[in-house]
């Protein structure tokens, strides 16, 4: 429950219809009115000077729970959101155990409740030795099925056999499920390690993970998504090769969307050789004409979402031997001003109202709408009460004591950003102000996909 009445007043509201100035009423979690003039209220919170976004959602987070809690937990990550202007997550099914039906969803849920301090909804895993459950999949229990075709440290379902995938993408097309994917080929690189052997240096990364995994991987997709037309969604795109292709099917009409993820658009294997453990992920960091080729697709609107594929890894797991040392980063705090100091460093002619909106789309209203998030990603009458107050041209420096991932760390340390969360609303109730640094109440709730 909101406040009984809280206006957001004088602020740059991004709403579907353009950007204006005018103020936000809200009264009993939901906004009521959007207004040239504010009118008096319990609380007036002043955006001058500054966007008032519609709540922004991370659609791939893994937030640990079960099993994992030593490096994330649902207290720790859903604060990292809310500084980050996060109001709603989708959180991943690889935990331990991982998520593979419906009871394990609703165990996961349980542990949860009366955590979280954003509101949430689940991916559920795909079983290898089950693909028939996504026939059945209530979407109630979760807003997609994960394929991971790879694996490494923290994915052990993964879906190897080309039989069982197709059993998959049917099972899914016939059931009305849409698949995300974790597009990298197994088998290839099983291939390529049984003749190079583990790796030893992080100056060999790129190398020892190349871009023909994923490029093999979004290949047999779109061959399935073709052959079955199952929706589905590939998960953070790494290469040139693989926006080109996706966007081509996209194109063509087939029902195949790809999400770019933050730390993609903002590192470089460059970074890697350098920096290490910090930016060792799966997919591995690419060139410099990758990166521009993935800029080019957020600039085009060929992207359908922005996610951080937040995975913290405590400090001592990153510090392993190389081969032993497992991908990720924590991300979701730093998603939206990493983006955005990004397009403004690369575009700096480019409108702010333009970027702005370009934003928003891509990290609020393409998600709701993609896994069916009634009330979330837009700032209109009726919408949920889950507002960001944005701070465009704020200039500040990312240090380990911004942190708030459990883990404590983040590969943006030291960064010089452009633009910050000022205030996050969750509900019509004040829930992050990084003027004093406090947070609200764990009030977030689970969302029922369409409901």
């Amino acid at each position: 429950m909101g406040l009984t009445e809280l206006v957001v007043a004088n602020g740059r509201l991004v709403t579907p219809d353009g950007v204006r100035t005018g103020a936000v009423h809200v009264a009993g979690g939901r906004i009521t009115a959007i207004t040239d003039t504010p009118v008096p209220a319990a609380t007036v919170i002043d955006a001058r000077g500054a966007y008032v976004l519609p709540g922004l959602i991370d659609s791939h987070v893994h937030f640990r729970t079960p099993g994992l809690r030593h490096k994330e937990d649902w207290a720790h990550g859903s604060r990292a959101a809310l500084a980050g202007g996060v109001t709603t997550v989708l959180d991943m099914p690889n935990t331990v155990p991982p998520t593979l039906d419906p009871e394990a969803v609703a165990a996961k849920a349980e542990l949860v409740a009366g955590e979280s301090l954003v509101d949430y909804a689940f991916h559920i895993g795909v079983d290898p030795l089950r693909p028939e459950l996504l026939a059945d999949l209530d979407p109630a229990v979760a807003v997609s099925a994960k394929v991971f075709m790879a694996g490494h440290h923290t994915a052990p379902t993964v879906v190897r056999d080309p039989m069982v995938l197709d059993k998959v993408f049917a099972a899914a097309a016939a059931g009305g499920v849409r698949l995300v994917l974790h597009a990298e080929d197994d088998a290839l690189f099983e291939l390529l390690d049984g003749w190079r052997g583990p790796v030893g240096a992080y100056a060999d990364y790129e190398r020892w993970r190349p871009r023909s995994g994923p490029i093999s991987a979004v290949a047999q997709v779109i061959r399935l998504v073709q052959r079955h037309g199952t929706r589905a969604h590939i998960l953070h795109l790494s290469s040139a090769e693989e926006a080109d292709l996706v966007a081509a099917a996209a194109s063509a009409g087939l029902p195949l969307t790809f999400e770019l993820t933050g730390h993609h658009l903002s590192f470089t294997d460059a970074d890697t050789r350098r920096g290490g453990a910090r930016t060792r992920l799966a997919p591995a960091i690419r060139g410099r004409a990758d990166q521009d080729r993935l800029w080019a697709a957020v600039r085009a609107g060929e992207v359908s979402t922005l996610g951080s594929d937040h995975a913290p890894h405590t400090t001592e797991e990153k510090t392993r031997p190389v081969a032993d040392a497992p991908p990720g980063l924590p991300g979701v705090q730093e998603l939206a001003v990493a983006v955005w100091t990004g397009m403004r460093a690369r575009w700096p002619d480019e409108p702010a109202d333009v970027a702005v909106r370009r934003l928003v789309r891509h990290l609020a209203e393409v998600p709701a709408a993609l896994f069916a998030l009634p009330g979330k990603g837009k700032l209109e009458v009726g919408a949920d009460a889950d507002l960001v107050v944005f701070e465009p041209a704020h200039r500040w420096m990312f240090s380990a004591g911004d942190v708030r991932a459990k883990c404590g760390w983040s590969a943006y340390e030291g960064w010089t950003m452009t633009g910050r969360v000022a205030r996050t609303i969750k509900g019509g109730t004040p829930a992050w102000d990084a003027g004093t640094g406090l947070f609200g109440a764990p009030t977030g709730r689970r969302l029922v996909a369409g409901a």
